[in-house]
This record gives C-alpha cells, sequence and structure tokens, in this order.
C-alpha cells in the first residue's frame, strides 16, 4: 500500500463511507440519535436487517485493505456532459433528472425540485483534509441549482450525508428535509432551524395533491465514525408523483431481490428507477450493502421499473473496482438479457435525462 493509499485508509471518512467497517463497540449506554419502540428492525438499541447480513468486522477490514486489488483511479475524470442548468419549474407529465455526481441528483416532476443525498464538498470526509475525495466537479453548480422543495437523505454515510451542503440548502432554500429516523439528530446538530421530517419503513407522507413519499426497506448499515455503528436508519424512498412513480434507492445490497420485489408488490412498478452501480469490488467484502451492476439489473427487472439510472460510480473512489467498470459490467448485463441499454443509463455529472413517458 502506498502513502496515498495509507492515508486514505487512516482516514474515518475512507472507513465510514465503505460498505464495511469496524466493528467499534460503543462507549454509549444507548443510542444516541433515536429513541423508539422495538420493531421487527430495530432491537431498543440499533438498527438491523432482518434476516440480513450484517457488514464485516476489523480483521476482514484489514485483509481487504492491506491484501487487495485495489485499481488505480486517475486524479481527475472530467464529465463529457457541461455542468447544467436546470429549468426552474416542470409541470404536466414531464420528469427530468440531473446528475450532480455519485448518489446526488436533481429529480424534477410535478411542479416540485427535489434534491437526493446532496453533497457538493470536495471530500466525502468528516475531516477536509483526508479522505475519499472527488475526482470530477457537481454537475450543477450550487448557484444554479432551481429553488429546492424537498431534500431525501437515504442514509448517513459521508458519501450521502453531507452536512456543509445540508447547512448552504437551508440558508438558501429552506428546503422540506426528509430523511430515515435518526438522522434528523444529526441533520439538526448543525441546522438547527431545518424542517425535518423522520421516518421509518413503510411511512407515507403527503406532499402535495398527487404527491407522496414513501419510506421503503433496503439492505445497508449506518455509521458516522466507531461509536455509532447502526444507530440510525437506512432506507429506500419511492417518490409519488403526477408524472409517475420513481423509485430510489442511494446504497443497498442485493439480499436476494427480495425489497425489489416487495416494492413492485406493494407500488405497482415504476417509471423510473434510481439504483447504485459502483463501489461493490471485492465482492467477497462488499456484497452484503452493495449490489453490483449485474444485480442492478436483476432488481430493475424486478422492480418493473421502465427506465434505471445508475449512480454511485465515477465521482468519489470507495472500493476496488476501476472507475469505468460499473459501467462496463452495466452494458454487459444488459446485453445478456436482452435490455436495451438507454432504458438503464449509467449516469455522469452534469448529464441531464428527460424520462420517456412510456416505452415505444
Amino acid at each position: 500500500m502506498n502513502r496515498r493509499n495509507f492515508l486514505k485508509w487512516l482516514s474515518l471518512g475512507a472507513v465510514a463511507t465503505i460498505a464495511a467497517g469496524v466493528t467499534a463497540r460503543t462507549a454509549f449506554a444507548g443510542n444516541r440519535y433515536y429513541t423508539g419502540p422495538v420493531s421487527d428492525h430495530f432491537n431498543g438499541t440499533h438498527f438491523f436487517n432482518p434476516g440480513g447480513e450484517e457488514p464485516r468486522g476489523p480483521f476482514d477490514l484489514l485483509r481487504w485493505k492491506f491484501g487487495g486489488d485495489s485499481k488505480d483511479w486517475p486524479d481527475t475524470y472530467p464529465s463529457p456532459f457541461p455542468s447544467a442548468f436546470p429549468e426552474t419549474r416542470l409541470d404536466g407529465g414531464r420528469l427530468v433528472v440531473t446528475m450532480v455526481g455519485h448518489a446526488s441528483m436533481l429529480i424534477q416532476a410535478g411542479n416540485l425540485n427535489i434534491l437526493t443525498d446532496p453533497v457538493w464538498s470536495e471530500r466525502a470526509s468528516p475531516v477536509t483534509f483526508a479522505g475519499p475525495k472527488r475526482v470530477n466537479p457537481p454537475g450543477i453548480a450550487m448557484a444554479d441549482l432551481p429553488p429546492i422543495d424537498i431534500v431525501i437523505v437515504t442514509h448517513n454515510h459521508y458519501d450521502h450525508l453531507d452536512l456543509a451542503t445540508l447547512y448552504t440548502l437551508q440558508s438558501r432554500d429552506r428546503p422540506h428535509f426528509i430523511t430515515p429516523l435518526g438522522n434528523d439528530t444529526i441533520i439538526r446538530a448543525e441546522v438547527p432551524d431545518a424542517r425535518i421530517t423522520a421516518v421509518d419503513w413503510a411511512d407515507r407522507i403527503e406532499i402535495a395533491p398527487g404527491v407522496a413519499i414513501h419510506c421503503e426497506p433496503c439492505h445497508h448499515w449506518s455509521a458516522r465514525g466507531l461509536g455509532d455503528r447502526r444507530m440510525a436508519l437506512w432506507a429506500a424512498f419511492v417518490i409519488e408523483t403526477p408524472a409517475g412513480k420513481i423509485y430510489h434507492i442511494g446504497d443497498t445490497g442485493f439480499a436476494e431481490g427480495k425489497h425489489y420485489a416487495a416494492a413492485r408488490e406493494k407500488h405497482g412498478g415504476f417509471r423510473l428507477a434510481i439504483l447504485p452501480v459502483g463501489a461493490y469490488e471485492p465482492r467477497w467484502f462488499m456484497k452484503g450493502q452493495h449490489q453490483n451492476p449485474e444485480e442492478a439489473v436483476e432488481g430493475f427487472r424486478l422492480a418493473g421499473a421502465a427506465y434505471a439510472i445508475g449512480h454511485h460510480w465515477g465521482t468519489v473512489k470507495l472500493t476496488d473496482e476501476a472507475i469505468d467498470e460499473p459501467v462496463i459490467a452495466l452494458n454487459k448485463a444488459l446485453d445478456e438479457r436482452g435490455i436495451a441499454r438507454d432504458r438503464f443509463r449509467p449516469m455522469r455529472p452534469g448529464e441531464v435525462f428527460e424520462v420517456p413517458p412510456a416505452i415505444t
């Protein structure tokens, strides 16, 4: 391991954002973020994946970091798309998604502007001097964002919950933050005047006539450091709009596809699925928490989505695969299943996708 990678490994940001981490014995008697009743995914102190696979422990972490086959990323990976200038509002049946980078996207539908897991910071880390660093700038400059109505934060890893960006959005637009249980405590510590709705799996929030947001299960975990593992919930979301239903997942393991099948049974299919396709190697270490492109394609099929966007690749290096490997693997999986590549797009920063109303 060279000096650069060793420093990256030492960073809390690297540990907190990868799909496994150090099993730490918390010094706290209870949950610092959330207090609530025991459920099928909360034992009174920690959240968990029912019947699922938890992240591997410290010895496997060391085995991976010191014995792995990590592919080098370039220092910069410019997007072929220029910085985007989104429309202010969309009405009617239009649905447009603009990629910011990694898991950050602007979704415009039903006269609403929604941001997912917004990260404009240079690093996905608790510190500014170390940790995973982005290799391309945000695909929309903060000043060029339209007014933001809703911010969805899927879980608390640093590549998804960026407090500096949330503070800026609150100062700029005062949006409605929607996030799973416990993450509201983290956000409110930095943004005390924020309007936040904390949701549990199966909750539904009515936003406006014809617009609702559903919180749904996915297979992941959470931590901001070494003493708060699984103290905040993680989730997928279904955005119900006059333009159709959108199934958004920030991070997930495939988990035999059970959550995809359940989402289709509950919601009847989707106009668009937004699915992670990166940060998945090595499989022996990452499989439980990060699906690979082949699994994402199978999830797309199980969910009954007309179109899909692939995200969580090409902006910050978290795992071992090469920077373009997710796209190569995604296209191979689509070709093998006879699915047209334009139905599942691995988007780059600044790219704009106006989702067709139906498959033609």
